[in-house]
């Protein structure tokens, strides 16, 4: 089955040319469970095995929440097995977000707290609607911030940030968020999953092999020597000459027309 026909617990997912855009669906507050984690994952991989989506875009359901996170009511009775359980489904999940094939971009309408920036964190670019809140708040509850959020935040903000929002538990606007580098676009309310889709499509004129070679590379500065990627990127690049996408390409220029991918 199809992952434009599957069901898939809490999320709604679309087709929008090469674009796939995912709704988290669970209300109030398009909360993460075990199942909603693992239907992510799965998501993910059929979603990278569809040469047809060159980028996803990721929102939640209604105007309020994009996701408030995980529901603390399974952490009530202090199961560790059940918190073992619930760390590894999102580790899954979004570490595969971080590596989707494509380009994925939250559009962040409303509140990402806890988990639900942790999803946003996971994807390569970040639109907050202009009364959208976020915040990692665990502490607060006696928990940690288990799905990502204490190595991706202070990548993107800083240490001090980092640490302002993990420690301190501050929420940040959007505004905010825009000046630290948490998010790179402010939209009105209401138009975050729009302009998402209008820079997914903007991703799907770039050649998609190029955009999965050069997306891996960027995300290899987060571990790895810079004289080794050095040489990966050189490697990479003599690669895509494997691919139709590269001979399309540049003969697409040299014709002064518009290249047709086909992502092989």
């Amino acid at each position: 089955m199809s992952w434009r026909t599957s069901e898939h617990t809490g999320l709604e997912i679309q087709a929008d040319g090469h674009v796939a855009v995912l709704t988290l669906s669970n209300p109030p507050a398009n909360t993460w469970t075990v199942h909603s984690l693992a239907a992510l994952r799965d998501l993910i991989a059929a979603l990278n095995a569809d040469r047809e989506v060159y980028a996803l875009v990721v929102t939640g359901e209604g105007e309020k929440f994009f996701s408030a996170g995980a529901d603390l009511k399974q952490f009530a009775s202090g199961d560790k097995a059940a918190a073992r359980e619930a760390a590894r489904r999102f580790g899954e999940a979004f570490e595969a977000l971080a590596a989707f094939r494509g380009v994925s971009i939250a559009a962040i309408n409303g509140y990402a707290m806890g988990g639900g920036l942790e999803c946003a964190l996971a994807c390569d670019l970040r639109i907050a609607e202009e009364h959208a809140q976020m915040a990692l708040p665990e502490a607060t509850v006696g928990l940690l911030p288990c799905a990502g959020g204490t190595q991706a935040l202070p990548r993107l903000v800083g240490e001090g940030w980092a640490k302002r929002m993990i420690l301190l538990g501050e929420r940040v606007d959007a505004d905010t968020a825009m000046r630290i580098g948490l998010v790179e676009e402010v939209a009105p309310k209401g138009q975050a999953k729009a302009r998402a889709i209008e820079w997914a499509h903007k991703a799907g004129k770039q050649s998609p092999s190029s955009v999965a070679a050069c997306k891996a590379l960027v995300q290899a500065t987060r571990s790895g020597s810079y004289a080794a990627a050095l040489v990966a990127e050189r490697e990479a690049f003599v690669d895509l000459f494997d691919t139709a996408d590269q001979a399309e390409g540049v003969n697409a220029f040299l014709a002064k027309r518009a290249p047709q991918w086909t992502n092989a």
